[in-house]
């Protein structure tokens, strides 16, 4: 069972994320800061993590540039997912490392499905 870690401040979108990827088949975690984020990556090496940007503190943008400059934690896919909608935001957030950039509100086929792509062995 593929593990995944959602970095993300939004109780609500947790939950509505932890839901969706448990009734897929996959093991989550959550954390509510990049910081602490980053520290479980490093300790856990999740098969995937599900990146928000906007948070407080470290923001997603930041975070997803550490954990993919970290010869640690490089190969583990992030899938940043956010309101800022603007193309200029989707290509910042690749450029620092991210697989996928997804807006919210996500759409659950558009999730797993993307996720699958990043995991073809998964769940």
């Amino acid at each position: 069972m593929a593990k995944i870690l959602i970095i993300d401040d939004s109780p609500t979108d947790v939950r509505v994320f932890t839901t969706l990827l448990e009734k897929a088949g996959y093991a989550v975690a959550a954390v509510s800061t990049a910081e602490e984020g980053i520290e479980r990556v490093r300790a856990e090496l999740p098969d995937l993590v599900i990146m928000d940007v906007i948070m407080p503190g470290m923001n997603g943008f930041q975070a997803t540039r550490t954990l993919t400059r970290d010869p640690v934690t490089s190969n583990v896919p992030i899938v940043m997912i956010t309101t800022k909608s603007m193309e200029t935001d989707r290509v910042w957030g690749l450029r620092q490392g991210a697989r996928a950039f997804i807006t919210k509100p996500v759409n659950e086929r558009e999730l797993l499905t993307c996720i699958n792509d990043l995991l073809p062995s998964a769940a």
